[in-house]
């Protein structure tokens, strides 16, 4: 007996000993197989700083991909015409012209008990107010000035800026000087004219319950309808090419279109979608676009630069006219409370000219006809003061001759209220966007159809739905990842752990940060599990490890005291504006702020599992309200992480990001300054349900406390029943849990650590 007992205490002694030893040698300056870190200064910081160069690259790569995607596709005259077939169904795909239109016999007249429907004459024509069907709810109206007496020599659609009505081109009002009232001047030259009126720059969109938010009716509509795979750029477009339907059925008159400032940006697209449009005119607006992401949010275009600039929308009119007129554009800054800051400039000569010349070479083996011409002395000067409108109603029109007159015609009754008319607008395409958001169940349903017969077949089953939402929804990158080159430094050493700042490398300019905090008591060869413990918004990752902060309650560092290593990422969203513009560079590229994220995550998974302390295959993510958004999106992606826990952000995501209905504008994103949040055709592909179905069949929780305001508790648990539902039917309904608790936005911390200690069978004892 006291020999048995020796014997246990040599090995007691000797255990010590070595897990003093190691303990040691974790209290280093730096971590086993990493360099040490010597860069200053807030890492974080530096992280974003790093991302803008990225992405700035990226942006300017865009430009040789385009030309030679462009060069080579229009090299084969055999297979020429498909290349641009094919590139305006993208096109359409990226503008959310995708909805067919509704039929109709010829607009409708528009009138009141107080106004006939004709609002003005002129000399051979008159001006009527009209109103035509595009899609379901969805109403264009504006004006027609038709010739009287004979028959029109072209038929056009002339599209106002934003900030302009259609009363303002057709010369009914003082607003714009003679020479630039180009609709009523083609219609002087025998031109039958519609004028359709644009959603105005209006800052009036607030909510009741968000007060002080302020955004204007464009970039309001394009939020809700980008997340359903719409723009508002689309469905403006829409409105023109069913008066081109209209038009068409009169074979032998040609189609023009013209517009200035917004107006000729959607001049050039509907031109460039549609080929029974004959010639385009692009006044204001016409120039490179890489730097598309400081324009107003509603131009945001998501995937535009990977396939177009405003040269290779040009390339799509070939055998056709275009005139560009190189004049001012419309000058906007947008800095108001709540909206996405952005602003419209003139273009400078040479861009316009540098463009016009690479639209020019994408068109020389076809017989198109394009034409530029500068207004003023610098291409400053206003609409029609150069030749360009002559030109283009010479395209329509080879032996008429363009109206010179400078007087505007007499107004014969009251003009249509034009505040009205766009608050109609307004509400058709709210309306019409929050009906697809009502139905978009029914899109995802049908398209997610996972064989549920075993977990092989539904493994299987969902690896295109895998594809589809990294390469459709999120984003990736085509570029390989870097070599980890991980660096680190402690910054902390407490009783029971130590903490270490942790640098890897992701992509050239972008780097991945955060803090690795790991147990005093690991033994020899001991491989522990890891929980990957992520922030919220402009959170950092001592708000997980130190000072109790309301939402967190250091659940990083309680969970090292339970035993395991844990791993707090700093995630890009923080500084405000400084990482919202890394999804208004990302969008362009067909990316998210997400395909920044899930790169990091993959050097990140990668780093922890090559640890010589930590189990590869016991890596999990628990990720607090914009870290449970990354709880739904990263894990979905990264198939290194064993498990996700979602806290305080699981809902109905289409819902809280789409609807505008009353009473959902307490909990949804389109009221609210978060304006990088939408992400595009969210709606038709995947709901937090969906998101989650792509992490089964791992161990998947939710954590929501009662009182969390990002939701509803009705809204959780539809969305969650939906995945209780899955994991029944794949028979392994014990691999998900929700846990409801009295509280609110928070970690609980009872119900997640148990699901950790049970997934990650820690400890080991417990078994």
């Amino acid at each position: 007996m006291k020999l048995l007992q020796r014997i246990l205490l040599v090995l007691l002694l000797l255990g010590s000993s070595v897990s003093l030893s190691l303990g040691i040698e974790l209290r280093k300056e730096v971590l086993p197989g990493t360099k040490p870190l010597t860069l200053e200064g807030d890492l974080a910081e530096r992280m974003l700083e790093g991302a803008h160069r990225f992405l700035d690259r990226k942006l300017a790569e865009t430009l040789v991909r385009r030309s030679n995607h462009w060069e080579k596709g229009l090299s084969s005259p055999k297979n020429k015409e498909s290349f641009l077939a094919d590139n305006r169904k993208e096109l359409a795909r990226i503008l959310g012209v995708t909805a067919e239109r509704i039929s109709f016999e010829a607009p409708s007249l528009t009138a009141t008990t107080t106004r006939t429907a004709k609002v003005a004459t002129g000399p051979d024509y008159e001006v009527l107010a009209i109103r035509w069907p595009v899609l379901e709810g969805v109403f264009g109206e504006g004006l027609l000035l038709q010739p009287t007496g004979r028959k029109p020599v072209a038929n056009v659609i002339a599209i106002p800026d934003a900030d302009q009505s259609p009363e303002d081109v057709a010369g009914l009002t003082t607003r714009i000087l003679p020479a630039g009232q180009f609709a009523r001047r083609l219609a002087e030259s025998g031109c039958r004219v519609i004028v359709p009126a644009l959603v105005g720059r209006n800052v009036q969109v607030q909510s009741e319950r968000r007060k002080g938010i302020k955004i204007s009716d464009r970039e309001f509509l394009h939020r809700s309808a980008f997340l359903m795979g719409r723009t508002l750029q689309g469905f403006e477009i829409q409105k023109v090419l069913a008066l081109v339907d209209w038009f068409e059925r009169e074979k032998s008159t040609r189609i023009g279109l013209i517009g200035w400032g917004e107006g000729g940006m959607l001049t050039l697209q509907a031109g460039a979608l549609d080929t029974r449009v004959d010639a385009v005119c692009v006044s204001g607006q016409f120039g490179p676009r890489e730097d598309m992401w400081r324009e107003p949010l509603e131009r945001n275009l998501f995937g535009f630069l990977n396939h177009f600039g405003d040269a290779e929308l040009a390339g799509l009119l070939a055998d056709r006219a275009l005139v560009v007129e190189a004049a001012k554009a419309p000058e906007v800054v947008i800095d108001s409370t709540g909206a996405a800051p952005g602003r419209l400039i003139t273009p400078t000569l040479a861009n316009v000219r540098d463009e016009f010349s690479r639209a020019k070479e994408l068109a020389n083996e076809s017989k198109s006809d394009f034409s530029l011409f500068t207004s003023g002395d610098n291409g400053k000067g206003s609409p029609g003061e150069s030749q360009a409108l002559a030109k283009f109603f010479k395209s329509l029109s080879p032996v008429g001759h363009l109206s010179k007159r400078d007087k505007t015609q007499k107004t014969a009754t009251t003009l249509p209220d034009s505040k009205a008319r766009s608050s109609r607008a307004f509400r058709g395409t709210a309306a019409h966007v929050q009906e697809l958001v009502e139905k978009s169940h029914l899109v995802r349903t049908s398209d997610f159809q996972p064989d549920l017969s075993s977990l092989d077949a539904y493994a299987k089953s969902t690896v295109p739905h895998h594809r589809r939402f990294e390469e459709e929804v999120i984003g990736r990158f085509e570029e390989d990842l870097l070599p980890l080159s991980p660096r680190s430094r402690k910054i902390y050493d407490k009783k029971k752990w130590t903490g270490h700042e942790v640098v890897l490398d992701v992509y050239p300019e972008l780097f991945a940060y955060g803090v690795l905090l790991v147990p005093k008591n690991i033994l020899p060869s001991e491989r522990r599990p890891v929980v990957v413990c992520q922030h919220g918004l402009e959170g950092r990752p001592k708000d997980v490890i130190e000072g109790d902060h309301r939402a967190y309650h250091d659940f990083a560092a309680k969970l090292c005291e339970k035993g395991y290593v844990v791993f707090a990422p700093q995630n890009p969203y923080l500084m405000g504006d400084k990482f919202r513009s890394l999804q208004r560079k990302a969008n362009p590229l067909g990316k998210t702020l997400f395909s920044l994220i899930v790169a990091q995550h993959r050097q990140i998974v990668r780093w922890l599992g090559e640890l010589p302390f930590t189990d590869l295959n016991r890596i999990a993510f628990y990720g607090l309200s914009y870290g449970g958004k990354t709880a739904m999106r990263v894990p979905a992606l990264v198939e290194g992480y064993c498990l996700s826990i979602c806290s305080a952000d699981f809902n109905d995501w289409i819902r809280k990001t789409g609807s505008t209905r009353p009473g959902d504008d307490r909990y949804s994103y389109p009221f609210t300054s978060e304006y990088e949040i939408f992400e595009f055709n969210l709606g038709h592909t995947f709901n937090y349900a969906e998101m989650a179905a792509l992490i089964a069949p791992r161990p998947f929780m939710v954590e929501r406390g009662h009182f969390d305001g990002v939701a509803p508790d009705e809204w959780v648990a539809a969305e969650y029943s939906k995945i209780r539902r899955l994991y029944t039917r794949l028979k392994i309904p014990n691999r998900t849990e929700i846990e409801w608790f009295l509280g609110p936005h928070t970690i609980n911390g009872q119900g997640t650590y148990r699901f950790l200690d049970k997934w990650l069978d820690w400890p080991p004892e417990d078994k």
